[in-house]
């Protein structure tokens, strides 16, 4: 039997430090899938969170002009800036309850489909609690071993595989009763999922973002670094 949850709260929180090559374009798609979900659910309260974090560009600025709630921060550290960004949007969607609030999770060097929003909405309205997508590289930024390469790696059904903060949603009180973002340089994403699953959370499907395929990123376990290891694997280090 089908549970019908009623979400009426929506927080996208997009993380980043020094990203005014691609902040607009994220934002660009994220602005495309706010529109469609709104057209699917009007009544929907919805907030666009972006931290800054130690940014010495003009990312805040092109975040601000396309209309997203910026919020500018010191910390530099990606687990407490995704943090800061969940309680700055629920400070912007007063009086809704936390299990009727839906936490949207991506990065400032993704692109979103259109349908990502609405997606995650409707599974939510559905009953799930945990929706789990995957982050490709962009296909223009990597040679052609190296895509081949990350292909082989990532055919796997099981959701829970690979889990990244450019592609996750989960409902609010969860992520209170989990913890909250983990104040960590790296992986803060992992740790965020694996409190939720050991609560016996089943995850959904998320549908497929875009991440940059930059092979240098803000720390050295994160997706730049993945890539890295497999365009240049260690000794020992099976990739194919």
């Amino acid at each position: 039997m089908t549970t019908t949850v009623s979400i009426e709260g929506l927080l996208v929180v997009v993380p980043a430090r020094d990203e005014e090559a691609l902040i607009g374009r994220c934002l660009g798609a994220i602005g495309e899938a706010v529109r469609a979900v709104r057209a699917s659910w009007p009544d929907l309260d919805l907030v666009v969170v972006r931290v800054g974090d130690r940014c010495l560009d003009r990312t805040a600025d092109i975040a601000a002009e396309a209309g997203a709630h910026v919020v500018r921060t010191d910390v530099g550290c990606v687990g407490a800036a995704r943090r800061m960004g969940v309680e700055a949007g629920i400070e912007l969607l007063p009086g809704i309850p936390a299990d009727q609030t839906w936490v949207a999770s991506t990065d400032a060097d993704t692109r979103v489909p259109s349908a990502w929003l609405d997606h995650q909405v409707s599974l939510a309205g559905q009953g799930a609690r945990l929706v789990i997508g995957r982050a490709v590289p962009d296909r223009d930024d990597l040679d052609e071993t190296t895509w081949t390469r990350w292909r082989h790696r990532h055919t796997s059904p099981d959701v829970a595989t690979h889990i990244h903060g450019a592609n996750l949603g989960f409902r609010l009180d969860d992520y209170h009763a989990a913890g909250g973002w983990s104040r960590l340089d790296e992986h803060e994403d992992r740790h965020l999922v694996d409190s939720l699953l050991a609560t016996g959370i089943s995850p959904g499907a998320g549908l497929d973002v875009v991440t940059s395929g930059r092979l240098h990123g803000r720390v050295p376990g994160g997706f730049s670094g993945y890539l890295r290891r497999i365009t240049d694997p260690p000794p020992g280090l099976e990739v194919d």
